[in-house]
């Protein structure tokens, strides 16, 4: 793929990785929270607080991705720590998603209630889970051509771009 077409393709992915870090999945996070009782919805916003840690984290860096290709200055070992560090702090979090499911059901008395949201919680952390994977493990999003034909050819899916980039300790 050309420089210019790849440039191109991070401008339009860039902004929308952005948009659901910063407005989207906040904005369902505020609606629940102004619409339920915190003790049913306790999981279920974990869940989205956790998608939304791990897509300010992916948005940064598709945003230094393009900062490269543009020849835009960036430090890139700071970057790199950071990322190295958010990978922990993500596993911390993901660990932590059986504690807070135990807590949730404390809080019911050991129940799921429709009210209580539980299955959309389920929903949320295992979305959240994903997304790490999806940015610190293989790449599950198959989104253009060249990705379905590696996943033929190779039968696997792809590494994902920050896992190389980490590996290779080089943005």
């Amino acid at each position: 793929m050309s420089k210019q077409k790849l440039i191109k393709r991070l401008k339009s992915y860039y902004p929308m990785e952005r948009f659901h870090a910063f407005v989207t999945f906040p904005a369902i996070l505020v609606y629940l929270i102004l619409n339920n009782s915190f003790v049913d919805i306790f999981f279920l916003l974990y869940g989205i607080l956790v998608c939304i840690i791990i897509l300010i984290q992916g948005q940064h860096y598709w945003k230094l991705k393009l900062y490269r290709l543009m020849n835009k200055p960036f430090s890139q070992e700071k970057n790199l720590n950071i990322f190295r560090n958010s990978k922990k702090i993500n596993l911390i979090l993901i660990g932590l998603i059986p504690i807070i499911f135990a807590i949730q059901l404390y809080q019911n008395d050991w129940g799921t209630i429709p009210e209580n949201l539980i299955l959309w919680g389920m929903l949320a952390n295992f979305f959240a889970i994903l997304e790490h994977i999806n940015y610190y493990n293989r790449q599950l999003m198959i989104d253009n051509s060249a990705d379905l034909e590696y996943l033929k050819r190779n039968k696997k899916l792809k590494i994902a771009s920050l896992a190389k980039d980490l590996k290779e300790s080089e943005l």
